[in-house]
């Protein structure tokens, strides 16, 4: 989860398979990271954040499963390889809970209120090794313990939750953004089913947060006020030409779009080739809203035509932290803001 406020980073080494870095850039980064350029290493480390505590899960059966990583019994093979170890016959223990929550665009007062309770209600706090730093520190000194894995750990990571809420412990997995937007929140419910538990006995919640095209559109005016269409460029986990297709059809009709993950030093080609078909169905003077970092410490933002945004890929403006937002044949600024109207102007006089 998610994954920056607007995107993951590709600065982790390439053993995550795929296209480089880009496997949390889908399934952890809707609200994106910073820079993980130890990401070579699938392990997670645990911290006893308040001391005491020496086991985290309790496991009858498969923690001595051979290639087991993780504490809680769970097998945990290579980044390119993850595979589910454990099943919830090998827990003793009545299962606890299980909570994917939004951290919204990464500053502490970007996270709504349920966020922050249910992160204090919490025993163990899981997830990407950035994400992780984004949490206050009154939170993480509450908790009991800390787990966290670098970038391309996100398989392993969610079923570490897992095990551990199955093992009785109250868990909260955390992402940036939001848990249901190129985030966590299905995995979590793909690996609670796959180990015959259920999602009631986990008692399993989402507790959402502000998504990266909402943060970012907030940076550049009004854009996505009418239809609206989100389009990850990365192809770690869905083919390209699935996500040209895609692209075609929503350019097509209209829809504004919010583009995630748009460039990555391993598939710049993406990017370009979004470019190109952005042009076949609008004009180049379509207003583009970049944002880059939002609400991080190197944030930038500007408002460039569809015509210049291609030029723009070599520059460090667009990378795995940036969002796009692309204007409909309506869009226009005004004052150095978007604007998508609605539809008002066409029945009330202001």
């Amino acid at each position: 989860m998610s994954d920056t406020t607007c995107g993951t980073t590709d600065e982790s080494s390439a053993n995550c398979g795929g296209s480089g870095a880009d496997a949390d850039a889908d399934a952890a980064a809707d609200g994106g990271a910073a820079t993980d350029a130890d990401a070579a290493t699938d392990g997670g480390a645990t911290t006893e954040a308040t001391g005491g505590s020496s086991s985290a899960c309790g496991a009858s059966g498969s923690g001595d499963a051979a290639g087991s990583g993780s504490s809680c019994g769970a097998s945990k093979s290579a980044a390119t390889e993850e595979t589910v170890g454990s099943t919830a016959d090998d827990f003793d223990a009545d299962p606890g809970r299980l909570v994917a929550v939004g951290l919204g665009p990464g500053q502490p007062e970007g996270m709504t209120g349920r966020a922050r309770a249910r992160l204090l209600e919490a025993d163990h706090i899981v997830g990407y090794t950035t994400y992780m730093e984004l949490i206050p520190d009154e939170i993480t000194e509450a908790a009991d313990e800390l787990y966290d894995t670098p970038m391309c750990g996100e398989v392993s990571r969610t079923e570490e939750a897992v095990d551990r809420a199955l093992a009785g412990n109250d868990v909260a997995i955390v992402g940036s953004g939001d848990p249901n937007v190129y985030a966590l929140g299905g995995l979590a419910l793909e690996i609670v089913e796959s180990k015959g538990a259920t999602a009631s006995a986990v008692d399993f919640e989402v507790v959402p947060g502000v998504p990266a095209a909402q943060s970012c559109a907030a940076r550049v005016g009004a854009p996505l006020v009418n239809d609206s269409v989100s389009i990850s460029l990365s192809d770690h986990l869905t083919p390209m030409d699935e996500i040209e297709s895609r692209l075609n059809a929503v350019a097509a009709e209209g829809f504004t779009i919010a583009i995630y993950n748009p460039w990555s030093r391993k598939r710049r080609e993406n990017f370009e080739t979004a470019c190109e078909i952005l042009l076949e169905h609008r004009p180049a003077d379509t207003p583009v809203g970049v944002v880059h970092g939002a609400g991080r410490d190197d944030e930038r933002v500007e408002i460039v035509e569809l015509g210049e945004l291609e030029s723009l890929g070599e520059t460090d403006l667009i990378d795995m932290t940036t969002t796009l937002l692309v204007g409909n044949e309506e869009t226009y600024v005004w004052d150095g803001r978007m604007i998508t109207p609605r539809g008002y102007e066409s029945k009330y006089d202001y």
